[in-house]
């Protein structure tokens, strides 16, 4: 395998936009040639901006160009399933943002062709790639803390995302669209989960009752380990995008985030005052990159992912059991799904 690789990026929306960048200037290994959007203006902008070759306003042409060696997924989440299956038979290496998809059955098809195409596949999950969540894994693998016993993990957005996106044929719901990453650390961190009960509920933003979703959710987990969890997320964190871990152990505990964003108090008689980090660019910005690095060094030098499709279904599957506990206010056994 050469040593840079030309890669096409499918879907240059809010997230593709941000992906884009990295590619054309933060990945060394990484040359961006193209890029594919459903909505051709911002697949033309973004070739425009990087001063790409060409652009597409579909993926398959994207993923029947001969010039691109991998591709990189930041589509709407309920394309992805068409878009995966598609590059696995063009054998295409692929990495793909969370979540998988939407459907559990559509999921499990998805690693059916990709195991059997035998294509690269990389799920990505950005928050192990942040120093502050990795630090944290290896210190409970070093045993810093003891026996994990409970993990506890925490997601608030500043803002409410549009009517649109909140949509579950589009978002999959609360708990797939933000819980997901909590899940994903919490696997990462105390292994499987056998079991959860949710609850959730329209407390901020009456509209979201429309849209058949919650903007604030609580998940309560039962590891396989026997360690407990809870994890929380909400959609009105107004003061800004607060997302944090911690991990009791029988020697201690290990707490993962922040939410100062600048290094600087303000002290006056009205009080003390710090800023907040403002959104998902900012606070996870470097695990992006370093996420698509990852993914380049890893297709580059045979190496095996860590995040592989299974992390993708197994996430997926906890949190539809908790969309289904939520909605049916009982225990559900992940496995049942």
């Amino acid at each position: 395998m050469k040593k840079r690789l030309n890669i096409g990026l499918i879907g240059v929306g809010r997230l593709g936009s941000m992906y884009a960048e990295y590619l054309a200037y933060r990945v060394p290994s990484a040359t961006l040639v193209a890029t594919a959007d459903l909505i051709p203006d911002r697949a033309q902008e973004a070739a425009e901006r990087y001063d790409l070759p060409r652009w597409y306003d579909n993926h398959s042409d994207l993923l029947h160009d001969p010039e691109i060696d991998a591709v990189v997924i930041t589509a709407t989440t309920r394309n992805h399933k068409e878009i995966v299956i598609d590059a696995a038979r063009c054998k295409k290496p692929t990495f793909c943002e969370k979540p998988l998809t939407l459907d559990l059955s559509d999921a499990r098809e998805m690693k059916q062709v990709i195991e059997s195409t035998g294509v690269f596949y990389q799920q990505g999950f950005q928050r192990r790639f942040d120093k502050g969540f990795r630090a944290a894994k290896e210190r409970l693998e070093q045993g810093v803390i003891g026996k994990a016993v409970v993990f506890r993990g925490s997601s608030r957005d500043p803002y409410l995302p549009t009517l649109e996106y909140l949509a579950p044929k589009n978002s999959g719901g609360q708990f797939i669209d933000m819980a997901i990453h909590d899940i994903d650390i919490a696997r990462w961190y105390l292994g499987e989960i056998e079991s959860t009960y949710a609850i959730g509920g329209v407390l901020a933003f009456p509209e979201v009752a429309t849209m058949d979703d919650t903007d604030n959710a609580i998940m309560l987990l039962n590891f396989a380990s026997g360690a407990l969890g809870e994890i929380d997320v909400s959609r009105n964190g107004i003061y800004g995008y607060d997302i944090r871990a911690e991990v009791l152990g029988t020697k201690g505990t290990l707490k993962v985030g922040y939410l100062r964003e600048t290094p600087i108090l303000e002290l006056t008689a009205d009080g003390i005052k710090h800023d907040c980090v403002p959104y998902f660019p900012e606070r996870f910005g470097e695990a992006y990159v370093s996420q698509l690095n990852d993914y380049l060094f890893n297709l580059i030098h045979d190496h095996h992912p860590m995040l592989t499709i299974d992390d993708g279904i197994a996430a997926l599957q906890v949190a539809a059991a908790a969309t289904l506990s939520q909605r049916q206010g009982k225990l559900i056994e992940i496995q049942s799904l």
